[in-house]
């Protein structure tokens, strides 16, 4: 971790128990020089302490705070620590393949390429299953006059094995933020991250934001990663549940709305409809199907699904605004000339 080009900032995405296993992965894999910034936004004791011993032991710098922290924001904490070409926004729940690095820089050294994303999988086994291969991104006027979203994933859910041959280099519009890698100098240019955006759709706004600045944006399938979205564990459930709250990803969807000003579309209307779908298949839905012994799908499961989603939204909505006042609060100690700076790090 000596003398490099790129930085990689680790920061969390919804959970903090599968750190050890993606942390040793960008360790085992990857080859070349690179500088390591981790931020860890209030994980459990154990998780702390790894996480300790190991920046003690391999070098790099540990960003700690006591209190969680939405994705936008925890990257722009990475972020002004960086000051190499490259860096690469990586999520705490991604499993690194061999020469994944060197693919994404390979791509960004031939291309100039402003923003390069991976062949990104999901879930275990690992890399065997398409998540993200480029995709669109963009705003299109439709015969009313309104300004409409059009997003889009290429080959989500197919086998790696059955499409990989067909994936070449190529630019595309839209790569997430499971693992990104940005030219640095972009910032200077576009700013930080737009920490409006709480929960959902940060990626979107940020590749349209640099392709509106005259980037570009490139798919590279020679690099290849995974995020793991695995069973919560008691410790996750807390960060899970503010990371995943209505109150966030609605507010996400209103900044993304307003930025961009797009209607109000069935793009929208169908998000709303859905809200809280994270929370009900990762924690009420196992929960339900233990209590029903297993008998996945039965009217049993689905009423206590139901039960558990009208006790579980004030929880949340409690949980979301207590988090709210806490951050107003540190926000208020803050020096005033401190509130003000554009992705400002708190």
């Amino acid at each position: 971790m000596t003398t490099s080009q790129v930085t990689i900032v680790v920061s969390p995405r919804e959970r903090f128990s599968y750190t050890c296993e993606s942390l040793e992965s960008i360790i085992q894999y990857t080859k070349i020089p690179f500088q390591l910034v981790y931020v860890d936004g209030n994980s459990p004791a154990k998780i702390r302490d790894y996480l300790e011993l190991k920046a003690q032991g391999k070098g790099f710098h540990l960003i700690r705070k006591n209190y969680y922290l939405s994705p936008n924001h925890a990257r722009n904490m990475g972020l002004a620590e960086v000051k190499t070409k490259y860096v690469v926004f990586l999520d705490n729940d991604v499993i690194v393949a061999p020469g994944w690095l060197e693919a994404l820089i390979n791509c960004a050294e031939t291309t100039n390429a402003t923003v390069v994303g991976p062949l990104t999988c999901h879930e275990e086994p690992v890399h065997e299953v398409v998540h993200c291969a480029g995709g669109e991104t963009h705003v299109v006027i439709d015969t009313k006059g309104r300004r409409r979203l059009r997003e889009k994933m290429y080959k989500q859910g197919h086998q790696v094995a059955d499409v990989r041959r067909e994936m070449v280099r190529s630019q595309t519009e839209l790569c997430e933020f499971h693992c990104m890698l940005v030219r640095s100098e972009i910032f200077q240019q576009v700013g930080y991250f737009d920490e409006g955006f709480l929960n959902t759709k940060e990626h979107v706004d940020f590749c349209m934001t640099v392709i509106q600045a005259g980037g570009t944006v490139y798919f590279e399938p020679d690099s290849v990663v995974t995020y793991v979205s695995a069973p919560l564990e008691w410790s996750d459930l807390h960060f899970y549940m503010l990371r995943w709250s209505n109150a966030w990803e609605l507010a996400s969807l209103s900044r993304l709305r307003e930025k961009w000003q797009l209607a109000e579309d069935e793009y929208f209307q169908h998000k709303y409809k859905i809200l809280g779908w994270r929370r009900k298949n990762s924690i009420l839905l196992p929960f339900a199907r233990k209590l029903v012994l297993g008998w996945e799908h039965s009217r049993l499961e689905k009423a206590l699904v139901f039960s558990f989603a009208k006790i579980e939204k004030p929880i949340n909505h409690y949980l979301t605004s207590r988090y709210a006042k806490n951050l107003q609060k540190r926000q208020s100690a803050l020096p005033s000339f401190l509130t003000k700076l554009p992705g400002k790090i708190i």
